[in-house]
């Protein structure tokens, strides 16, 4: 029961295949209590989602670009619980004109949909929820999927979004650390979730990063992002703020792809 007790807000629950579904099941299993957000049309589907979990959860309505929603999720988050433990940041977003490989074409209008959704939340979501979390600190983790040093096939303006999250991750654990805050990003493998398919050329990672994962890699499988999510929200890595945490199979420390061992090799 690493995270009993614990209080969770979980931004970005849709279907069941999402990650941050992944996250609020095991966290849930790890003994937290956890509220979802959703908005708009897609507030259906996150509360036939919701359903699926136990004890349901509430969800309350958020659209994270929009200032007022979260200083009233923040309200509603201190009238129920009197502070928040833990914030899971698991959004992201781009038009279509931002993917796909168009990115010497993609209008600043479409790029900046995409930092807005994809990376400024973060800090709004941070600073909405600091009166709830100033008092007694607590964890706050991002969905990342490492950018900083590499260009992506087709990924273009999200890939730019993602490498800014990483540098928002960085200057909110400056700031937030006086609060006993730790701010930290989780770098995940690709999974097989509706958001992915919206991404051109997605598939095309599947058996690369399998190959080239020297512990292998399972994109219906979010279990492991599960867990690390529920570390990094527990009160077992005090000292760790500003980081991107790998969970990819070791993907990203591999040079180039681990052949196919041969039998009868020297481990």
């Amino acid at each position: 029961m690493l995270l009993q007790g614990k209080k969770v807000l979980i931004v970005g629950v849709l279907d069941r295949k999402s990650i941050a579904y992944a996250i609020a099941e095991q966290a849930q299993q790890a003994g937290a209590e956890i509220l979802l957000t959703s908005f708009g049309r897609v507030m259906s589907i996150t509360q036939m989602t919701a359903k699926r979990l136990d004890p349901v959860p509430d969800i309350l309505e958020l659209d994270a670009t929009k200032p007022e929603q979260v200083e009233a999720v923040c309200k509603e988050v201190e009238k129920r619980w009197g502070r928040l433990d833990g914030l899971v940041h698991s959004i992201a977003g781009a038009p279509n004109d931002a993917l796909g490989g168009n990115f010497l074409h993609t209008p600043f209008e479409s790029a900046a949909v995409a930092f807005h959704i994809g990376a400024f939340s973060l800090k709004t979501l941070a600073v909405g929820m600091l009166p709830v979390m100033r008092e007694y600190g607590g964890s706050i983790i991002t969905l990342d999927f490492d950018n900083s040093t590499q260009a992506w096939p087709k990924y273009d303006w999200m890939g730019v979004s993602k490498s800014a999250l990483e540098s928002i991750v960085r200057y909110l654990a400056r700031d937030l650390g006086r609060y006993g805050i730790r701010v930290n990003a989780l770098a995940a493998g690709p999974l097989a979730t509706l958001a992915a398919s919206a991404i051109p050329g997605f598939r095309d990672f599947e058996d690369l990063w399998h190959r080239r994962a020297p512990l292998g890699w399972d994109i219906k499988d979010k279990s492991p992002v599960g867990k690390t999510a529920c570390a990094m929200l527990s009160d077992w890595m005090p000292a760790t703020t500003g980081e991107i945490i790998h969970v990819d199979g070791g993907y990203h420390a591999m040079g180039a792809e681990i052949p196919p061992q041969q039998e009868g090799a020297i481990p």
